[in-house]
């Protein structure tokens, strides 16, 4: 009996990882992009906020970003990983909700903030300098958490001189 129930486990995982690659398969199929999941601190002048941020780092998931959301939930976002620090661009295009923009420097530093810009705009938000990483947050989170420019982002993609 108890080598049934081995066989009949070792079958459902079979199945299991079996189903789970072609539902892997079916969203790359479709076009969807998987975003890891990481943990982020922003030191402000009062207080060290905890984020949980999703990570744009292939060009694929930077060109989708945040597009097709409904929302965000408090304290999570997105960081954008351009790897060499670099003028960056960014748009609304196909974004739903408003976003406050953290631009970046390779030292984590907040160089600027593109306050509650406006969903589905195809204008261009310039990052005001070189930037390593533009963080997205649901907008007028940056002022309601007390966010500036100056602020440190503290996360592995900057170097840690703070």
């Amino acid at each position: 009996m108890a080598e049934r129930r081995k066989r009949v486990s070792r079958r459902q995982l079979v199945l299991a990882l079996a189903g789970s690659a072609l539902v892997t398969s079916l969203a790359k199929a479709q076009g969807e992009i998987v975003f890891e999941r990481s943990p982020l601190a922003i030191r402000t002048s009062t207080a060290e906020l905890k984020f949980d941020v999703e990570l744009a780092i292939t060009p694929e998931q930077r060109s989708r970003g945040l597009m097709f959301r409904d929302g965000l939930a408090p304290l999570t976002g997105m960081l954008f990983d351009f790897g060499a620090p670099q003028p960056v661009s960014m748009w609304m295009m196909n974004t739903k909700i408003p976003l406050d923009m953290l631009f970046i420097t390779a030292d984590g530093t907040i160089l600027r903030i593109a306050a509650n810009t406006e969903p589905y705009s195809t204008r261009t938000i310039e990052s005001g300098g070189l930037v390593k990483g533009v963080m997205e947050i649901a907008g007028g989170s940056a002022r309601l958490l007390g966010i500036r420019p100056g602020d440190h982002v503290l996360h592995p993609i900057f170097a840690t001189a703070h």
